[in-house]
């Protein structure tokens, strides 16, 4: 048995891969990207926070919008590879810091804008992050979560949960709107609006990108074979693997 921590875990999943996720095109494009700028604006007084920053795709994207933009991420590698990027892209007002999202080091109040994109699913503890949030937010201040959304039915989470688990062991869970409504409120936080958006996963750079071993890309292969018509249809399942997640955004306020 190993004695590594889920952080640990997470850090040294996604440490060795930070420049994929930087040239990750599922992670560097989008609509919801698009929308989180749309809902932002120009706010040239306003101090943002990504937290799971991952390649920096929410920080770049916010960057010419706000004063000064953090880029907060469990792994070194992915702080450096984020911080070199914005070096490169004359991205001055961004900073790249490191540690987990259940023990900011902010005061309160320190920000006008939180967002987190793709992160959440990976947080050991998704109420603590989420209160930490809340916290750094200034009343009154906005925040943006994006991420896959898990679905009602018991059928689909069930496949969503097991796909996810077997190519990324550091995967704690995607959550429902309902779920995420929840959490919100129960962090202290004002749920708004959501937005829904379907995504294509090609199946090799979606194996590749987390280098997953391959006795779990046959077990994936091997449940995707054995599939009812009710998952087929839904995550559009397609020959070689690839297949279609559900993913949301969703707004909040202090």
């Amino acid at each position: 048995m190993q004695d590594r921590s889920h952080d640990s875990l997470v850090a040294e999943q996604f440490g060795p891969r930070a420049h994929s996720y930087l040239t990750s095109a599922v992670h560097a494009q989008g609509e919801d990207l698009e929308q989180l700028a749309a809902i932002v604006g120009s706010r040239p007084e306003a101090f943002a926070l990504d937290l799971g920053c991952g390649g920096g795709h929410v920080s770049f994207r916010l960057a010419p919008l706000v004063r000064e933009v953090v880029a907060y991420d469990l792994s070194e590698a992915m702080t450096a590879t984020v911080r070199a990027e914005a070096a490169r892209r004359g991205l001055s007002n961004l900073d790249a810091r490191e540690g987990s999202v259940e023990r900011l080091p902010c005061p309160d109040a320190a920000f006008d804008i939180v967002a987190s994109r793709y992160s959440a699913h990976h947080w050991l503890d998704a109420a603590a992050g989420l209160r930490e949030a809340r916290r750094a937010l200034r009343p009154g201040g906005l925040a943006v979560f994006m991420d896959t959304e898990a679905s009602g039915s018991p059928l689909l989470d069930t496949w969503l949960q097991t796909l996810e688990l077997l190519r990324d062991p550091s995967h704690v869970r995607n959550y429902s709107i309902e779920q995420w409504r929840a959490m919100l409120a129960a962090a202290g936080l004002r749920p708004g609006a959501v937005s829904r958006f379907r995504v294509r996963l090609e199946f090799s750079a979606w194996i590749k990108r987390m280098n997953t071993p391959e006795v779990h890309v046959q077990a994936i292969r091997s449940l995707q074979a054995r599939a009812g018509a009710e998952v087929v249809r839904h995550f559009e399942i397609e020959a070689d693997g690839s297949f279609t997640l559900d993913t949301m955004l969703m707004t909040a306020e202090r």
